[in-house]
């Protein structure tokens, strides 16, 4: 199981040029799970830059994946996983979502570069 992180679907979106691998991720929506603090994150990009068009698409495309919420098993697993490798909220709610779910994260986010189950992409 897959899980991809606001910041490469972003690029995604931006038809930035990515590895191959994350867009085979993205592509296989039966294996890919989206937390739903990503949703907000990706939405919330393109509305920075007046872009509704992109965001709506991105929230429409990124919904053939399973979305998966912020259950209290995640909350609460998330809040202990940010205390111990100081990440940052919506980080940390995605990587308890990737551990309970035994998926890997495909990021560009420096905070995940050394962390299990991750496959960090430099910018």
């Amino acid at each position: 199981m897959n899980i991809v992180d606001s910041s490469l679907w972003v690029e995604y979106f931006l038809e930035n040029d990515i590895d191959f691998s994350i867009i085979s991720a993205i592509k296989d929506t039966k294996r890919l799970y989206v937390p739903s603090i990503c949703l907000y994150e990706v939405y919330k990009k393109f509305l920075s830059v007046n872009d509704v068009e992109k965001a709506n698409l991105a929230v429409d495309i990124m919904q053939n994946a399973t979305i998966v919420s912020i259950t209290p098993r995640i909350a609460v697993f998330a809040a202990k996983l940010s205390k111990e490798h100081k990440l940052p909220m919506a980080d940390s709610v995605i990587y308890a979502t990737a551990k309970i779910y035994n998926a890997k994260i495909y990021t560009q986010d420096k905070h995940f570069e050394n962390l299990e189950q991750v496959h960090y992409f430099a910018k």
